[in-house]
């Protein structure tokens, strides 16, 4: 029973963990990446589609990224989704293919984005602690049950919260790595 508590608690930290690097794929670093512009959504014959079920997105070259629209009639609709996103980006066409340059960050850009990336840390923080004390509080259910000693709830809860550690530790390394990735010039 404890053992189901602890590796539920496990995995649902290690998604809070790949969630949060997973959002951090959206934010704009010095290099083109296609995850930029993922969650962007068109406009397909009157309903919202993601951008790379509608187009083939490639990285050209380190500042630029290509969308080559399978549809022509999707040309301005990506163009539009692109100028009304919060990315600040301008697309150029050339015919069937649509160019987005990115622009170098400034210092005070980048110094803003690590702010993101540091208050995005907090909140998977905050996201593996809340996991952290529904797991105490299960096994603290179970104590009350009295289906497991005051002596399994100790070293659960000690076990629990070494994985806490672990999880968190792991988010600090990830913050740590995009900060330095933002950084690079």
């Amino acid at each position: 029973m404890i053992n189901e508590i602890k590796s539920d608690a496990q995995t649902r930290m290690k998604k809070s963990v790949e969630s949060f690097r997973h959002d951090l794929t959206k934010l704009r670093t010095g290099r083109a990446s296609t995850a930029l512009i993922d969650h962007l959504k068109v406009d397909y014959h009157g309903s919202e589609m993601p951008l790379n079920q509608v187009a083939s997105v490639s990285v050209s070259d380190a500042r630029s990224l290509t969308i080559s629209p399978w549809e022509k009639q999707m040309v301005s609709a990506i163009e539009k989704a692109i100028i009304n996103s919060d990315l600040g980006l301008n697309p150029t066409t050339a015919g069937m293919v649509i160019r987005i340059n990115l622009p170098p960050l400034t210092e005070e850009r980048r110094k803003d984005l690590t702010k993101v990336v540091h208050s995005g840390g907090e909140d998977a923080k905050v996201a593996i602690r809340n996991i952290r004390r529904d797991a105490n509080q299960s096994v603290k259910e179970l104590l009350k049950e009295k289906a497991v000693s005051e002596d399994d709830v100790r070293r659960s809860e000690d076990e629990i919260q070494k994985l806490t550690d672990a999880a968190i530790k792991e988010v600090d390394e990830v913050v740590k790595a995009k900060e330095e990735e933002l950084m690079a010039v």
